[in-house]
């Protein structure tokens, strides 16, 4: 099990909503309707090879987590594609309420938060019972409630930790999964996106690339706060800070995704034992480990300053097109993880380019911003859902 952490950690661990668990229930019975029963504890984790022929969101498999009077939570094992394209296994899980018209209730698509690089702290395993993660209006108003794990957290390899399109993928492949599973949702049914911090980012690229990755989704808007917008302004500011750890994670996460970036190359002897250490961890214990520590002690030269790293950084930041439907987007004035004035910039963009973009600057920082704009953020949704036109602020923006 993680550790447990004190102080500002375990302050921001809770208040990111990175605590608790779900609770195993029964199976579903045999010969339901729907994609087969997968294998019980760890080994559910653990895809076929090769894979199943398939399309990306297709469910491998599926296992029943909890099973309420409210809701059926089923775990799921699904197919996506990873940032380079190739076909991969994504886990992830689905709760659909037990009441009203199942089969055209809003799907909304969750990007966790930061839980960290180790298998053990998928958010499937971790649990996402926090208000901070997924807002308990989201299942009161009887909506289908899709979170994926990302790619490489649960399931074998590296998280892909701030991989843009990795997470985009992901996201957007476990609303195809709910529609596929078998348990009600269909593909007619209206789709949301939501997250905060790094699901902030995989929110905004779900919405951003829902057009060209899955442009049979019925998609009404997305509502994303606190978001890794521009990867070269968020590894500046994280240098040297609290958030270090979270910079280390991007550069694993990175060198996962493109392994043509050969980070080991860069890293001096106590850089490469730092990162066999920390790929296995959960976030509490790689933020108490390595805040306020640099770049520089870690490597004999800075891979962010290269041209291969540069243009992948430049490739997974937001802002290459604007999201068809509409956004939400909210971040705190004094926000000391994320900086505030890159995700101010997206707002800007997505208006240049024709986004219709509702932007909310909350008066806090990164912790208590997950809860900052949240009430705004699940109204915008319902807003959408219900069929009502979009209003936007780009007025403001300067743009």
């Amino acid at each position: 099990m993680r550790r447990r952490s004190t102080g500002l950690v375990a302050t921001l661990i809770t208040a990111l909503g990175l605590t608790g668990g779900l609770v195993a229930g029964p199976a579903a019975p045999a010969g339901a309707a729907g994609p087969p029963q997968g294998p019980a504890g760890d080994a559910f984790y653990t895809p076929p090879n090769p894979l199943p022929p398939g399309r990306p969101g297709d469910v491998i498999w599926k296992r029943t987590l909890s099973d309420t009077s409210t809701a059926t939570t089923y775990l799921v094992l699904y197919r996506s594609t990873t940032a380079a394209g190739a076909a991969t296994a994504v886990s992830g899980t689905v709760a659909v309420p037990r009441s009203g018209n199942v089969a055209t209730a809003p799907i909304i698509g969750v990007a966790p938060p930061t839980t960290g690089l180790g298998d053990q702290c998928a958010a499937s395993k971790e649990g996402l019972v926090s208000d901070l993660s997924v807002p308990a209006a989201f299942g009161q108003r009887g909506y289908v409630i899709a979170t994926t794990d990302y790619e490489g957290l649960g399931t074998p390899g590296i998280h892909t930790y701030v991989v843009g399109r990795s997470e985009a993928h992901a996201v957007l492949d476990v609303v195809r999964a709910a529609q596929r599973l078998g348990a009600g949702p269909t593909a007619a049914a209206p789709v949301g996106f939501y997250g905060y911090s790094q699901g902030g980012g995989g929110a905004a690229w779900a919405g951003q690339l829902a057009t060209t990755y899955a442009p049979e989704l019925n998609v009404k808007g997305t509502a994303a706060g606190g978001i890794p917008a521009d990867m070269t302004a968020v590894g500046q500011a994280l240098d040297g800070g609290l958030g270090f750890g979270f910079l280390a994670a991007a550069a694993a996460g990175f060198n996962a995704a493109y392994p043509e970036l050969n980070l080991d190359r860069y890293l001096n002897a106590t850089g490469k034992q730092v990162f066999a250490d920390n790929v296995n961890k959960c976030v509490a214990d790689v933020i108490a480990q390595l805040a306020f520590h640099r770049i520089a002690e870690y490597t004999t030269s800075n891979p962010m300053l290269q041209p291969d790293w540069q243009a992948r950084l430049r490739e997974n930041s937001l802002g290459a097109v604007a999201p068809r439907a509409p956004i939400y987007i909210w971040h705190g004035l004094f926000d000391e993880i994320l900086p505030y004035g890159q995700d101010a910039a997206l707002w800007k963009t997505y208006c240049r380019k024709g986004g219709r973009v509702t932007f909310q600057a909350t008066f806090d920082e990164h912790v208590s911003g997950a809860l900052g704009g949240q009430a705004a953020a699940v109204q915008f949704l319902a807003d959408r859902f219900a069929g009502k036109a979009a209003t936007d602020n780009c007025w403001l923006s300067g743009a």
